[in-house]
């Protein structure tokens, strides 16, 4: 059964609305639900128009192949917890550029596109050049950017000298090769290829391998942007107006996330693309050390103090997530509100390891989005605040991002929680930040640390309010 090509090409445009709507809806909280379902029908679409398409055949392998990656899909999906959520979507932009990698050497050795003659021929050779190039960046890359979010690869920066110049000669023996590849008659140009994949790969390696841990949340949606020129390209190479035109909104949505969450972090974005950056402090220098003594409460008497509390602010991090404490805190949240407390939440765009992790995981806990606010939003208020309690962050709120020169993270913006009254730090120990940078904040007078499982903690400070 084949549809006809005019039903094919309605079909597409029909997908390609759906996914504008997707777009639109995941862009607030409110209506992102609604988003992901306009995602998922335009999907549904597009596979279809395609797999029912003229001139596919093997249908029958089709359906099975989809029908096993659903069930991995699905398997996934439930087992895979949402700490580890950065984690999978790294590792699913690598799924995207090996994808555009194996069409492109698929679409070089088909005969019917060698028969190409003219500009044609070239037009297609560059088409393939270009998606295996951004196809092996992504693939790699993506791979060292779950490396570094689960643990297997180090954090810290791979610096050493002289790697932005061997960057520079690697594209330019790229380019080279790919214009030498242009010329060659028939499959000859295999060789070229093959060089130009291992360079690409090893630059993608090279790129994220460059970036600190504190900035992977730039890396991903950065990837995700490489993804979807990947996608792209392989839509000129396949000659599908709909995966070019789905790869193109992806890749031009993450990029200008990555823009956003650049000026949020008062970061360059092209310092991104062309990796380390984030890395090299401001001015040279040693780190400023150390000053005052780092004292601890005990749950007691953090509950008294939030009970003497009028208005308490929250800065949630990835010790949240990985507690599983967004619940317990919102049962405690609605305890202080019902006592007249004003309490909010503080987000900071790169809070977590993947761009909104901590709203995700405060919807998952049914917390109002109205009082889920942006650093932005709420940095102006905390001189006014009486308690915040940062539960699991920790270089969202280093003081060092604006006072210490030779950090890696200053000029990063932060949430300035110092500004309260009393500051209290929810934390496993005085283990430093994804970033590596000890945090000031643990020793200034008005902060107060409160040890052990976030979650743990919540609760038995939730007894203490309720008593």
């Amino acid at each position: 059964m084949f549809i006809a090509k005019e039903i094919q090409t309605a079909a597409y445009l029909f997908a390609s609305i759906l996914f504008i709507l997707s777009l639109g809806g995941l862009s607030s909280q409110e209506s992102a639900k609604r988003g992901v379902f306009y995602g998922i029908v335009g999907m549904i679409v597009a596979i279809l128009a395609t797999v029912l398409g003229e001139g596919v055949a093997g249908q029958m392998y089709i359906v099975i192949a989809i029908a096993i990656a659903s069930a991995i899909g699905l398997m996934l999906a439930r087992k895979v917890e949402m700490t580890a959520m950065p984690q999978l979507v790294a590792i699913l932009h690598s799924f995207v550029g090996l994808a555009a990698v194996l069409v492109g050497f698929g679409s070089y050795l088909d005969p019917e596109t060698q028969s190409l003659q003219g500009a044609a021929h070239t037009i297609h050779l560059t088409e393939v050049y270009i998606g295996i190039f951004i196809g092996a960046i992504t693939f790699t890359g993506s791979i060292i950017a779950w490396g570094k979010l689960e643990g297997k690869v180090r954090s810290k920066a791979l610096l050493y000298p002289g790697r932005h110049a061997v960057n520079v000669i690697l594209l330019l023996i790229c380019i080279v090769l790919g214009v030498l590849f242009a010329g060659q008659e028939g499959t000859s140009g295999l060789v070229h290829l093959y060089i130009m994949t291992a360079i690409a790969s090893f630059i993608g390696v090279m790129l994220v391998m460059a970036i600190g841990g504190g900035d992977m949340p730039v890396v991903v949606s950065m990837l995700n942007s490489y993804s979807g020129w990947a996608a792209s390209a392989a839509g000129f190479m396949l000659g599908n107006d709909l995966l070019i035109v789905t790869g193109a909104l992806v890749g031009s949505s993450g990029a200008i996330l990555s823009i956003h969450m650049c000026e949020a972090m008062n970061r360059s974005f092209f310092s991104v693309i062309l990796g380390g950056f984030g890395n090299a402090p401001a001015s040279k220098g040693e780190a400023k050390k150390m000053e005052g003594e780092v004292t601890a409460l005990n749950h007691e008497e953090v509950a008294a103090l939030l009970k003497e509390a009028k208005s308490v602010v929250i800065v949630p991090g990835y010790g949240m997530a990985v507690a599983k404490a967004q619940y317990p805190i919102y049962d405690m949240v609605q305890t202080l509100r019902k006592a007249g407390k004003n309490v909010r939440f503080a987000i900071h765009p790169v809070a977590g390891r993947l761009p909104g992790h901590m709203n995700v995981l405060l919807a998952e806990a049914n917390v109002p989005y109205d009082i889920v606010l942006e650093m932005d939003e709420i940095n102006d208020d905390l001189p006014d605040t009486d308690v915040v309690m940062v539960i699991g962050a920790n270089d969202v709120v280093n003081p060092s991002a604006q006072d210490d020169p030779a950090s890696s993270i200053y000029g990063m913006p932060v949430i300035e929680a110092w500004k309260a009254e009393k500051v209290i730090i929810m934390k496993r120990s005085m283990s430093a930040g994804y970033s590596g940078e000890d945090n000031p904040l643990f020793y200034k007078p008005n902060s107060e640390m409160l040890y052990g499982d976030a979650k743990d903690s919540v609760e038995k400070i939730l007894t203490y309010l309720k008593a």
